[in-house]
């Protein structure tokens, strides 16, 4: 590692602020994406930077593609790509942004102040009708839709990805939240049969 380069320590990992937290797996189960690359921008000019970069940005609350990278459009001038298996394609973005001339807006430190988790698992639909008021079932909630709501009674974003739903939230709430989930979870297992 280069002299004066930063480790980042995530909430579950070793010395993190979730350290010893557990993340439940079986019926339901919660994986932690908070390492995966990530980068948002905010503000005046993100949308019309992000264009002239060829990014097409979808609709407000809803979720396109680009380059093997989610486009997150959590607002008009409020854009959040997610570079699950793209890490170094949102690299290039990254560092073509900082190069670029304003207007483009700021960056919203989505990579540093969230947490990005997954629930998934056969018994997803009903954890998640537990920690969500909203109605999530796939007809009223679409694969390219994002809810901007409470998830385990903290504010979250909210889309469903391949494997079950995605959440991002404030990254001080990481134990809390793992704690809401496996105490949902332990209740429909309880109530199951």
């Amino acid at each position: 590692m280069a002299a004066g380069t930063a480790t980042r320590v995530y909430p579950f990992m070793p010395g993190g602020a979730a350290d010893g937290t557990k993340l439940i797996s079986g019926a339901v189960a919660l994986g932690d994406l908070t390492d995966k690359p990530r980068f948002g921008l905010k503000g005046g000019g993100s949308a019309a930077w992000f264009a002239t970069q060829g990014i097409p940005l979808p609709a407000v609350n809803r979720i396109g593609d680009h380059r093997g990278m989610r486009v997150l459009r959590l607002g008009n001038e409020d854009i959040l790509l997610l570079a699950e298996d793209a890490g170094e394609k949102l690299a290039d973005v990254k560092n073509t942004w900082h190069a670029a001339a304003a207007p483009k807006g700021y960056s919203s430190w989505r990579e540093e102040g969230w947490a990005w988790m997954r629930l998934s698992g056969p018994r997803l639909a009903e954890a998640m009708s537990s920690l969500c008021a909203l109605d999530l079932r796939p007809q009223k909630f679409g694969a390219d839709d994002i809810a901007q709501t409470r998830v385990g009674h903290i504010e979250a974003v909210t889309f469903r990805s391949p494997a079950g739903f995605d959440i991002l939230f404030d990254i001080t709430a990481s134990a809390y939240f793992a704690r809401a989930v496996a105490a949902v979870a332990g209740h429909a297992d309880q109530h199951r049969g």
